[in-house]
């Protein structure tokens, strides 16, 4: 066996590799870790490529955290793969990594082709987790568990566990078709897919995924960056868009286009935050989106009447932040997500048909409304 990896420092590991981010999801704490536990989470491929590298996540740990094994396969149903297809990740051509807190370290290429919109799985192992995990708490896809190490066996008889979070994993890239290129979509629970169907991909950053891989356009990579709960301005679940934004996107191999749907959270829990405070947030992200070279596509921030935080006063900032977002030039261009679900009887609130019942989280049907609204010429821009 091949001596673990040290990876010195948070910096060292940050460096993206050549490729295109097939999957991505955003990382924070997910209760404590627990040692000698494997994780086997599947994952649904975006755009298709070759040698396929994961990056693994210790963003929220407070110690070093090793995994001394780590395999990636095809799965066959539930936490069975298929025959052949599981096979070791190395780190710098060790089978090992130790990986400090705080960072993060992708693996080493792995040798043959993945489809696009195929369920990738990844087997971790840990022998010494402890303190807090990073992972994805809501993950709305349904992984395995098992004590010990069992990440070599394409059997799914040991992984009798299940969970609905993803743990240490946050990426998966590929070396995609020469000029390919990647969209993230960065937001909070609509982007994060809640209320839509467990286990079947229907997030609208699903549905756009599938638009791009039957369309002519370059960008058929796609991230959901989403967290439920997420705020543009301050941390609360999940670090703040702003804090996360590097960590999150702008570290993701072939990332061309960030599209942000934000602001609800910052809107609806009255915490202070005004028009203004949001439209300045909205600026430092454009600008530091820009600054990396990058495209920015904004959508307007969805109705919500009906839900219980609503009052006539989240209302007017949320008209206001509509206005400027889809007046003010600023960005590379908009998608007016308001437009797609408000109903025509009543603009403030979601319309009926999308409405998963709680009249701010659209339902399977609204999230592919979404999807088919957003231009896909838009995200293929230039960055300028």
């Amino acid at each position: 066996m091949a001596a673990a990896l040290q990876v010195p420092s948070a910096s060292a590991a940050e460096i993206p590799p050549d490729g295109v981010i097939t999957w991505g999801a955003s990382a924070d704490r997910t209760g404590e870790a627990v040692a000698d536990r494997g994780y086997r989470m599947v994952v649904h491929t975006s755009v298709a490529g070759r040698d396929l590298r994961i990056r693994v996540s210790n963003a929220f740990g407070d110690r070093p955290v090793t995994f001394d094994s780590v395999y990636a396969g095809l799965r066959k149903e539930s936490a069975e793969l298929v025959r052949g297809s599981n096979r070791r990740l190395t780190f710098a051509g060790a089978d090992s990594v130790t990986v400090p807190a705080g960072a993060t370290v992708y693996s080493d290429p792995l040798p043959g082709k993945l489809p696009a919109g195929t369920d990738l799985v990844v087997s971790i192992h840990s022998p010494d987790a402890a303190g807090p995990a990073t992972g994805h708490w809501m993950a709305l896809q349904t992984s395995y568990l098992t004590q010990g190490d069992h990440t070599a066996e394409e059997s799914g008889a040991r992984w009798t566990a299940s969970t609905g979070s993803w743990f240490y994993l946050d990426a998966v890239s590929v070396r995609a078709a020469p000029g390919s290129g990647a969209v993230v979509a960065l937001g909070d629970s609509i982007t994060d897919g809640w209320h839509s169907t467990t286990d079947l991909n229907r997030r609208w950053p699903d549905y756009l995924a599938r638009r791009l891989q039957k369309s002519p356009s370059t960008v058929r990579g796609v991230a959901d960056e989403g967290i439920s709960g997420n705020r543009v301005l301050t941390d609360g679940p999940g670090q703040s868009a702003l804090n996360r934004l590097d960590r999150d996107v702008l570290s993701l191999p072939g990332v061309r286009t960030v599209f942000l749907f934000e602001g609800i959270n910052d809107i609806k829990s009255h915490a202070g935050a005004t028009a203004q405070d949001l439209i300045d947030g909205y600026r430092q992200i454009a600008d530091r989106v820009h600054t990396a070279g990058k495209c920015l596509v904004v959508s307007t921030v969805g109705p919500f009447k009906g839900w219980s935080e609503w009052d006539p006063a989240a209302e007017a900032v949320r008209q206001e932040m509509n206005g400027y977002i889809r007046g003010s030039g600023e960005f590379d261009a908009v998608t007016d997500f308001d437009r797609v679900l408000r109903s025509p009887y009543d603009p403030e609130r979601m319309l009926r048909f999308f409405d998963d019942g709680d009249h701010i989280h659209p339902n399977d049907k609204g999230m592919r409304a979404m999807a088919d609204a957003v231009d896909l010429d838009s995200l293929d821009c230039d960055g300028n």
